[in-house]
């Protein structure tokens, strides 16, 4: 969903209060310590692990009670932006603040990586790619190529990072996917919005809420009546055994959905778009959210 006007009213006086800078960056700045900034803190939980002490890292959307969608960029955002030797960006038109902020501060030497573009997920497409297991193995490798291109000497350190988050750091993470798919693919699942669409098909679950009606939720467009039919139908017959929502977007129309699926005894559980609580770690916000969602399918799938 693009910004509303109030947000590119303030982009305008951003742009205009910052002037494009005409210094480049250094390969890992004065210090040896390369400076990042992440628009989402989900990419940023992951660059600071994947960085350790070589790294020093800055979130900015990070509200684990707001919706991601209507973030609206202050000056103190233009200014991060603007110092970042590397700036990771969600891209697939969920953070289109970021893309106009980096346009206006060009700087020399300055990595960007758009995880929209890394995975070929073009605008239009689900930007949740956090959801998605395959997305963020790709995101690990890139920033750790673009660690080593900024800090060349100190190649081997992040190429121990990368290995041991991945054997350790996401251990559980993946473990919780391999046992919900062995037990549970297939089994139908509502949800309200595309924000689960990449989680739901690493998992083998069968997402059976109108395609229409998850994105419509997730752009903010009011879904249609057929739709919305479909889902109530879907519920009092218990054609889903589990119900999954965004609690940072759940809309009058999700709301009244998560009541009905509560009266018709359907386990109910939820995620959100940005870390939970706001300074855990990637894998362990993703981690407890598939551990509550394991325990809703243990109970609507009856086994």
């Amino acid at each position: 969903m693009g910004p509303p006007l109030r947000t590119a009213l303030a982009l305008g006086l951003l742009v205009a209060a910052l002037p494009a800078c005409s210094v480049g960056v250094g390969a890992a700045g004065t210090s040896g310590v390369v400076q990042v900034v992440a628009a989402e803190n989900v990419w940023g939980s992951i660059a600071k692990q994947l960085g350790g002490s070589h790294v020093e890292v800055t979130s900015i959307v990070t509200n684990p009670n707001a919706d991601p969608h209507d973030y609206e960029p202050t000056v103190a955002d233009a200014r991060a932006m603007a110092g970042g030797q590397l700036v990771i960006v969600n891209g697939i038109g969920y953070d289109p603040w970021a893309q106009k902020l980096l346009a206006a501060n060009p700087v020399r030497g300055r990595a960007v990586l758009d995880v929209g573009n890394l995975v070929g997920v073009p605008a239009g497409g689900n930007p949740h790619q956090w959801y998605s297991p395959a997305s963020v193995q790709r995101v690990i490798g890139a920033i750790t190529s673009d660690y080593t291109k900024l800090d060349a000497k100190d190649a081997g350190y992040f190429a121990a990072r990368r290995s041991a988050f991945g054997t350790t750091g996401l251990r559980e993470y993946r473990q919780l996917i391999a046992t919900i798919r062995s037990r549970y693919a297939g089994t139908p699942v509502g949800a309200s919005e595309s924000v689960f669409t990449p989680l739901a098909r690493a998992l083998g679950l069968d997402l059976v809420t109108p395609a229409s009606f998850l994105t419509d939720v997730s752009e903010g467009v009011e879904p249609t009546a057929a739709d919305k039919t479909t889902i109530d139908r879907q519920i009092q017959t218990r054609r889903i055994a589990v119900y999954v929502y965004n609690r940072q977007n759940a809309t009058p129309d999700v709301q009244r959905q998560i009541d009905e699926a509560r009266a018709a005894g359907i386990p109910v559980t939820t995620i959100t778009e940005t870390l939970v609580p706001e300074h855990a770690t990637f894998q362990s916000w993703q981690a407890a959210q598939l551990r509550a969602l394991l325990t809703a399918l243990a109970m609507g799938a009856g086994r």
